[in-house]
């Protein structure tokens, strides 16, 4: 108490200032219909002021939630586009005893990324303990991503398409066929199409998907869109680039992709006759 009132003391003319100004204030805002309507518009611009900036705050601090409610959204929906139902010699459609589901997704948020270096790899915020495997494909919003190659309890390391460890196998939508996305532009925002033959009418804008035969991606994710076609007279191919879809360098949530089929597919492969 003795320490309170040596400051009070020590600030005694300071305090003083402040009131007289306060009652100065006090006695002209009420003297004056002008002064009393300049106060109560000041006071409201500030009031105004400062709820625009707890929304701006608050609204950032739900945009993580409402990013990562709309990415499981999304992820329940491609649940139910790839879950496409095995079809007997007969034509009968069977149900297969995954409840006719091939493919389910785990959403996971990216912590952090490269997009520049020769190998590029993204880091998610979710790893063994949230059911995340070695070799699980990983997809964004628009198209791919990469291929988990190892995991943690709680975060899980992804090789990035943008490298030249991953050729995923991919086709042309309009004509059905098919050839290996690989990573030699240098730029994050293209790819090269591979092994598309000369005979085969590619044009500009055509629509790019996962061939699904590696049981990695589901077949017909998008990848991306054919920005250009060039002819080498050396060669029997096409040289395509692909516009990728997913901006790897803004991705913030992707969908970890499990084939409930894959281990019954790599057993039986197994079994088949070496060359």
């Amino acid at each position: 108490m003795r320490e309170l009132f040596r400051f009070l003391i020590r600030q005694s003319n300071l305090l003083l200032f402040l009131l007289l100004m306060g009652i100065s204030l006090s006695l002209l805002v009420n003297g004056s219909m002008h002064h009393r309507a300049q106060a109560i518009s000041s006071s409201n611009a500030m009031v105004g002021q400062l709820y625009a900036w707890r929304n701006e705050v608050t609204g950032f601090t739900d945009l993580r939630r409402v990013n990562r409610e709309l990415a499981v959204a999304l992820a329940v929906e491609r649940e139910k586009k790839y879950a496409e139902p095995l079809r007997a010699d007969s034509g009968v459609v069977q149900i297969d005893s995954a409840g006719r589901e091939s493919f389910t997704y785990i959403t996971a948020q990216v912590v952090n990324s490269t997009v520049q270096k020769e190998r590029n790899y993204i880091t998610l915020g979710s790893g063994s303990l949230d059911g995340i495997r070695r070799d699980m494909g990983v997809i964004g919003v628009n198209g791919l991503v990469g291929v988990v190659r190892e995991t943690s309890p709680h975060f899980a390391l992804v090789t990035s398409i943008l490298g030249n460890e991953l050729a995923p196998s991919v086709e042309l939508k309009r004509t059905g066929h098919f050839g290996l996305l690989k990573w030699d532009t240098s730029d994050p925002a293209t790819a090269s199409l591979t092994d598309v033959a000369n005979h085969v009418q590619v044009a500009p804008g055509d629509t790019v998907v996962t061939r699904g035969d590696d049981g990695v991606f589901p077949r017909g994710v998008p990848v991306g869109t054919v920005l250009s076609v060039e002819e080498d007279p050396g060669s029997n191919f096409h040289k395509i680039t692909v516009k990728l879809g997913e901006d790897l360098a803004r991705t913030a949530y992707v969908h970890v992709v499990s084939d409930l089929m894959k281990t019954e597919r790599d057993t039986l492969e197994a079994k088949a006759p070496l060359p």
